[in-house]
């Protein structure tokens, strides 16, 4: 990389996942100018459970940052997807031959250590800048050169505005990048209402000390998923087997009346019970661990695919052009493959003309662009097979159950499903991209 294209001044909107990536990424190819802006005062103690799956920890591993996450995951050594009105066992898939398929175990984690150990290896980096406490308005692709932006501090300081040479827009699902961009395209995207909403949960070892059943699934290594029409439930232990992380979908019913900007709300313990009303015992004790005035629904939306995630020196990351379903357990994992192909198309720019930008962040959206689609469209497909209701298309997707407890066939549930874990976990985007960059460059 010349010395020229370390000197690009980059800025980031969004601290998540991507926008983490994205930095540490290109710090490690040697840029020397990374500026992270966030709204949020600090990451926080952020989100709840999350899947490491291979795909993920093989980016990280590269950039130094998997050891720090995988010291506080959990090895997952099986999945039991069961009933939820009685408990009974429609699959048991074994999955410890992940790792010797994949080089990486299947783990889960606390999405704290995930986004901590990101951003300790950012720290570690001089040449990236954080910019919490604020928020980035009036972005700006009228000058096809210089994209701009205002940095609005929180504290009431003095707004100011950022012209980078390069701009990614890594601020998630309500994206303001992305909204400047479509504006820019004359084209019209809108945010899919999926009509399903989600609980986050997570019980602590302690609040559970005196219920064997719990303690027993707290200090295992499965990934269980209770599931019934509309509804589902996926649990398992994180944080060195401290916690158990349960995450519903279920219906949504209570943003009926919520702007399009509203996506959590405030839940009824009594709600949340009622929608799982007829699941079995053990379920109903779980969820009655949830404090009262600690119930909180998030809205599960993702809007159609777009036309294109670049313009000009802009691109999207992440949730910002790839929001999608949590059933394949792929949303941050496509985030950190995004930010590692972005950094190594950067890298390879034979020079800093807008052209050669242009065609740089091209390059990352032919790689990235079908693959995170794709993965977006399964997570929805597998969804609804979980969720159906009475009826010949249940039946069906019951068959395939038993026939995969007799050994053969394919999984219905197709986050456990070997043939789409290996389309998944066999992907390695950063030798992808380093293989791909020079014939995807000269084709453009």
């Amino acid at each position: 990389m010349s010395a020229a294209v370390k000197d690009l001044k980059i800025a980031i909107i969004g601290a998540g996942m991507g926008g983490l990536t994205s930095a540490l990424a290109l710090a490690r190819q040697g840029f020397k100018n990374i500026d992270v802006y966030e709204y949020a005062v600090d990451l926080g103690f952020v989100g709840a459970g999350i899947q490491l799956a291979p795909n993920m920890a093989r980016v990280l591993d590269g950039l130094d940052a998997w050891k720090e996450i995988e010291a506080e995951a959990v090895h997952i050594d099986d999945t039991s997807v069961r009933v939820g009105a009685d408990d009974s066992e429609l699959a048991h898939v074994k999955l410890e031959y992940i790792k010797g398929e994949y080089g990486y175990p299947h783990m889960v984690g606390h999405r704290h250590s995930l986004a901590s150990g990101l951003y300790n290896g950012c720290k570690k980096e001089s040449a990236i800048k954080f910019h919490f406490s604020t928020g980035a308005e009036d972005v700006d692709l009228s000058d096809a050169t210089k994209p701009s932006f205002k940095a609005v501090p929180r504290d009431g300081g003095e707004p100011y505005v950022v012209r980078p040479d390069i701009l990614l827009g890594a601020d998630g699902i309500k994206s303001k990048t992305r909204v400047e961009l479509l504006e820019r395209l004359g084209v019209q995207v809108g945010v899919k209402d999926t009509n399903q909403a989600a609980y986050r949960i997570m019980i602590h070892k302690d609040q559970c000390k005196d219920d064997p059943e719990l303690l027993a699934l707290i200090s295992g290594n499965r990934v269980t998923r209770w599931i019934g029409e509309k509804r589902h439930i996926i649990a398992y232990p994180v944080s060195n087997n401290t916690i158990y992380n349960l995450s519903t979908t279920q219906p949504d019913t209570n943003f009926a009346a919520a702007t399009n900007a509203t996506y959590t709300t405030k839940g009824s313990k009594p709600a949340m019970l009622g929608v799982f009303a007829d699941f079995c015992p053990m379920v109903q004790r779980m969820l009655n661990y949830v404090p009262d005035g600690e119930v909180c629904e998030w809205k599960l939306r993702v809007h159609e695919p777009l036309p294109t995630w670049v313009y000009h020196s802009v691109a999207l990351v992440g949730d910002a052009c790839h929001p999608t379903l949590p059933h394949l357990a792929q949303g941050a994992a496509q985030a950190i493959e995004d930010g590692a192909v972005l950094a190594i198309a950067l890298a390879r720019l034979p020079d800093t003309t807008p052209e050669s930008i242009n065609k740089g962040l091209r390059v990352y959206e032919k790689i990235r662009k079908g693959r995170a689609e794709a993965l977006v469209e399964l997570a929805a497909a597998s969804g609804r097979a979980l969720h159906l209701g009475e009826g010949a298309a249940k039946e069906e997707r019951d068959r395939q159950f038993a026939a995969l407890k007799a050994g053969k066939g394919p999984v219905p549930d197709k986050w456990a499903d070997a043939d789409v874990q290996r389309e998944i976990y066999g992907f390695d985007c950063t030798k992808v991209a380093e293989e791909s960059f020079d014939e995807l460059f000269a084709q453009l």
